[in-house]
């Protein structure tokens, strides 16, 4: 059975709750389909120790403030599952769940959005899938010869499971700066990045980084000199067990291996290291497999977007990617503004 509605959202974390919170004030029918079974998008399979680069009041969704967390200046992956489960619930968005998404095609004047229970119909929709499910794994030589364990940031939960073990943790961004301050007390430490570390000064948070992101979007969209965004502050935020580890000596760095071995990892002079355990912290790509039936990839795998909408389908946004969707899209509070302008322009579509 095809069930019928003006737009159809894909995906239930906070950018999806975004854009469900601007349709519904602009009166447009709409489905949320989130292949979760819970709340809290990917908030909710993060590892124990995460916390925002913001306070709460900073790391909201629009329309609700995040309430502080007693006893904690930034909040944890937690207290966000948290919110994120009252913010649906608050303004009663439509939102089925566990649908997974299977193919989005055209149909005519529509969209068919293919699940495993059954196919939508609507007049547009908006892909708001986030990375958290395509981690990105490098291509690094000897990697499938490695004996021990390997995993990426997704499978990280606890220093419990490594304690007294020899452990790398590969990576120069905010996840990898965690999860080996997470590690340096009880675990075998070593962290390698592809070019020494830049932490950020210690008084700037995610309101700073917002700011600068949206400082370089105004310049490059009125051709001014690009003001290199976030980049030109630095790669990690020092939330306080960050700041404390490195502050202890902890928690540094050292350039990234050319090989595995069977029981560990060999650098470019010769020198080699032990290891158990390979963390990869080395992000992620757009989880967008269900779009191929549009087929609007370029020849270098690209989706052309103006704005949030695809060049090659207006009928379709993208929303909370990355910069490439809108200033900081991928966080709380940056997610608001490129929501609000694809609930315009779809309501513009729809006349």
């Amino acid at each position: 059975m095809t069930r019928t509605t003006q737009v159809v959202v894909i995906g239930g974390g906070q950018a999806g709750l975004a854009a469900g919170y601007y349709l519904r004030r602009l009166g447009i029918e709409f489905v949320i389909l989130d292949a979760q079974a819970a709340p809290g998008g990917a908030w909710q399979h993060t590892w124990d120790s995460l916390h925002l680069f913001s306070p709460a009041a900073y790391s909201s969704l629009p329309g609700r403030l995040m309430p502080p967390q007693p006893g904690q200046s930034y909040p944890d992956a937690q207290h966000v599952v948290e919110y994120l489960t009252d913010y649906e619930k608050h303004y009663e968005l439509p939102i089925e769940r566990p649908v997974r998404v299977l193919g989005v095609h055209r149909d005519g004047p529509f969209l068919r959005v293919d699940t495993g229970s059954g196919a939508w119909q609507a007049r547009a929709a908006i892909s708001a899938t986030g990375t958290w499910w395509r981690p990105f794994l490098p291509a690094v030589p000897g990697r499938a010869a490695f004996e021990g364990r390997q995993m990426h940031t997704v499978e990280y939960r606890s220093p419990d499971d490594f304690q007294g073990r020899k452990v790398i943790v590969v990576g120069g961004g905010n996840s990898a700066a965690q999860i080996a301050a997470d590690l340096a007390y009880d675990a075998q430490l070593i962290w390698v990045t592809q070019r020494p570390p830049r932490f950020l000064a210690d008084d700037i948070d995610g309101r700073a980084l917002f700011d600068a992101a949206t400082a370089r979007r105004r310049a490059l969209d009125t051709g001014r000199t690009d003001t290199g965004g976030v980049a030109s502050l630095g790669d990690i935020v020092a939330v306080p067990p960050v700041r404390e580890a490195r502050d202890r000596g902890l928690l540094k760095a050292g350039p990234m291996f050319s090989r595995l071995l069977p029981g560990g990892v060999e650098w470019a002079d010769g020198t080699r290291a032990e290891a158990d355990t390979i963390i990869w912290c080395t992000g992620f790509r757009p989880a967008l497999s269900h779009l191929a039936p549009l087929q609007l990839r370029g020849r270098r795998g690209h989706i052309a977007i103006d704005g949030t909408r695809t060049v090659h389908e207006p009928r379709l946004h993208l929303l909370g990617y990355g910069d490439w969707t809108g200033p900081a899209s991928a966080t709380l509070i940056g997610v608001g503004r490129p929501a609000r302008d694809t609930a315009r322009q779809i309501a513009e579509l729809l006349g």
